[in-house]
């Protein structure tokens, strides 16, 4: 659906920016043209990431998912940069002299529809982003909203230099700066979330809190130590070391781990990969029997 509308929006900018003589209208159609190609970016990568674990890849193909991620990041960047290029070469000219074209009216309807129109799309991505927890959807939808924020700097540029004529034309391409230095921001901040999850930052406190009480609901396991959690792409792995009495058998050990296998698939899905170590309690630093 997303990609539907940015097709429909990257050419209803191009040829409204070329008739309209905009500069902010044409920097927005690049905006949405880049929004179109991560669309399909992440379409391919979140059904590769989607596939089962086999035998090259034990852990899943969850991090595909994370470089979706960084793609998308990567070319928020670029888009960024160049709106900003193109804006102040158009604001440098027009200090120096240069008469700037009078943007039509033509762009002005095009940005509104956009803003509409990409809004709708944001909302419908990011509901489902956190139904599926996926970080690549996620990006995308803020790339979505991006594309709708510019679009309002896009039309109040253009609205400013319709309704104040002549000399204010210079509001269009102070526009497009605005929308770059916005995206250059939000393209920032999905890098670093996607460069954390590929450098496999640790789950957030209060997820390893939640881990933490669910394992203390069994009171024949304790002592947990050497906790690591990480996320691949969307799905949960966690590790950890736990005591039980020396003198539990084998088949009572194993049925205590799998029972809160269980439950943390309960609670964090049934893809969450877990590794459970289990270990005689200690009694000053020695392992005891029973």
């Amino acid at each position: 659906m997303g990609s539907a509308v940015n097709v429909a929006l990257t050419a209803l900018k191009f040829v409204a920016g070329v008739m309209g003589c905009s500069a902010a209208m044409i920097a927005d159609a690049v905006h949405s043209l880049s929004d179109l190609l991560t669309d399909f970016v992440v379409l391919l990568f979140v059904k590769i990431s989607s596939r089962p674990a086999d035998n090259d890849h034990p852990y899943g193909h969850g991090k595909y998912e994370t470089l979706a991620t960084t793609i998308v990041a990567v070319a928020l960047l670029a888009a960024g940069g160049v709106l900003a290029a193109e804006g102040l070469r158009k604001i440098t000219g027009a200090v120096s002299g240069e008469e700037l074209v009078m943007p039509g009216r033509i762009a002005l309807w095009a940005a509104l529809i956009s803003i509409a129109a990409k809004e709708i799309i944001y909302r419908l991505t990011v509901r489902v982003s956190i139904r599926v927890d996926s970080s690549a959807l996620n990006a995308n939808a803020w790339h979505h909203r991006t594309d709708a924020l510019s679009s309002v700097a896009t039309a109040i540029g253009i609205g400013g230099a319709l309704l104040f004529g002549g000399k204010w034309a210079v509001l269009d391409p102070i526009a497009a700066v605005l929308v770059s230095v916005f995206i250059i921001v939000t393209a920032g901040k999905l890098l670093h979330e996607a460069v954390q999850d590929l450098m496999e930052k640790r789950l957030p406190e209060e997820v390893e809190k939640q881990i933490r009480e669910i394992v203390s609901q069994d009171s024949e396991m304790s002592e947990m130590h050497n906790l690591r959690t990480r996320r691949v792409g969307s799905v949960y792995s966690i590790e950890m070391h736990l005591r039980m009495h020396g003198n539990v058998s084998l088949y009572e050990a194993h049925r205590h781990s799998v029972l809160l296998e269980q439950k943390l698939r309960e609670r964090f899905g049934p893809a969450t990969i877990i590794t459970i170590h289990l270990e005689p309690l200690k009694v000053k630093g020695v392992y005891m029997p029973d």
